[in-house]
């Protein structure tokens, strides 16, 4: 039986005030920074990369028709400003658009901020979720058995292991202890070993943005938000920006088996995007996301509670070296892609019942905030619930090439 109540319909949408504003969505620093965003515009029947100013939202189409083109440019940031076309609103009216229930369809609303990007996730970046990986897969997707597990792992590996570097000589004589103990797993292989995990998180233009329904399979019964910060990267693997995202995971389903983590990771909304691109500029850069905060919090509508906060200082593997696995020589992205860092999060706080730790209900909020780059926010439904994805790239050529775009 699913944790959720599989005779209802629909989770109701959350309250808008769950949900927030356009104001809460932006940056400390407002409109600062160069971000980026896509918008359904109803008048061109289709998808419009924007520039979201302080004076209003601004259509991009007509010089940049993707988000992917607009980052194949030299100097996205500055191009995006000189390529601003027609006004569409004010962002916080677009923004209240987009919130479930009050949708005008003749009016634009938010969509994730990429499109023809290849969506990909780096994996066990991070000491507590390499940590909670190994439990997975060593209770095989046992949720009971976990909290036991845990204790006794951390006894025997502690809990400092991002000091150690991947691939690095501490790593490999961690790597020989731990054989040793007859404690190895292939979490720890990807942790502090000299290849990163990066998989496919889901097709191209499947990505769901802010204030969506974000998806769980109705069979889990144990699984989280993945909050991570995102790089937008280029065809030449420059790194031009980054995003919000949530890597939806079911832990069940990844524990009783590492080959099923297409099934853990890839369903109908489990990849969350937004609530734009922060772009490079001389408000914002690659150093500033090495000192990132994110907090993460969940709202569930039963009462239930979680805020935590992290620091992207504590990723064991650097952005940039990550990004040189994910492209070069040996793979290529004639589009572009969007590398997700890996989490820093695994909630194992008991939501119900003593020792069987943190899962998803129908209808939770999960808000992903940092100051540099605002508030993702979705609300959680079935992923054989949520709102079908039709729209793909056959669809945006056609639309693209309807509106002489092409």
């Amino acid at each position: 039986m699913s944790f959720f109540d599989t005779a209802s319909t629909l989770a109701p949408a959350p309250a808008a005030a769950l949900l927030g504003d356009g104001a809460q969505a932006l940056p400390a620093d407002g409109y600062a920074g160069t971000l980026i965003g896509r918008v359904w515009d109803p008048a061109a029947g289709g998808p419009s990369p924007v520039l979201i100013h302080e004076d209003g939202v601004f259509d991009l189409s007509a010089t940049f028709p993707t988000v992917s083109e607009l980052c194949e440019d030299p100097d996205p940031a500055s191009a995006a400003r000189a390529g601003a076309g027609a006004r569409l609103g004010a962002f916080t009216d677009i923004y209240a658009n987009t919130l479930p229930g009050t949708q005008e369809t003749r009016a634009p609303r938010l969509l994730a901020p990429v499109d023809l990007q290849t969506l990909r996730a780096a994996g066990v970046t991070f000491a507590v979720s390499m940590i909670e990986r190994v439990i997975e897969e060593r209770v095989r997707g046992d949720i009971e058995a976990a909290a036991r597990m845990r204790e006794s792992i951390l006894a025997e590996i502690g809990t400092d292991l991002h000091n150690v570097r991947p691939g690095s000589p501490d790593a490999l004589a961690l790597k020989n202890y731990l054989v040793n103990e007859g404690l190895w797993s292939q979490y720890l292989e990807v942790g502090i070993g000299p290849d990163a995990e990066i998989f496919t998180k889901g097709p191209t233009l499947s990505a769901v943005g802010t204030a969506a329904q974000v998806g769980v399979l109705s069979t889990s019964l144990w699984n989280n938000p993945e909050p991570e910060v995102a790089l937008i990267v280029s065809s030449t693997g420059r790194i031009v920006g980054t995003t919000l995202g949530n890597d939806v995971n079911l832990r069940d389903v990844e524990g009783r088996s590492a080959l099923l983590l297409p099934k853990a990771k890839d369903n109908n909304a489990s990849c969350a995007l937004g609530p734009f691109i922060r772009l490079f500029d001389d408000t914002f850069d690659l150093d500033a996301v090495r000192r990132m905060r994110v907090s993460l919090e969940i709202d569930g509508p039963d009462g239930f509670h979680l805020e935590a906060t992290s620091e992207m200082a504590q990723i064991s593997r650097d952005p940039t070296d990550l990004v040189t696995q994910l492209t070069g020589p040996q793979h290529q992205y004639p589009d572009g892609a969007v590398l997700m860092l890996g989490t820093m999060f695994a909630p194992i706080v008991d939501r119900d019942v003593e020792d069987r730790g943190f899962t998803h209900k129908r209808g939770d909020v999960v808000r992903i905030s940092s100051r540099e780059l605002g508030s993702l926010v979705n609300y959680v439904e079935e992923s054989e619930r949520c709102e079908p994805w039709e729209f793909g790239i056959g669809s945006l050529m056609r639309n693209l090439a309807s509106r002489n775009l092409l």
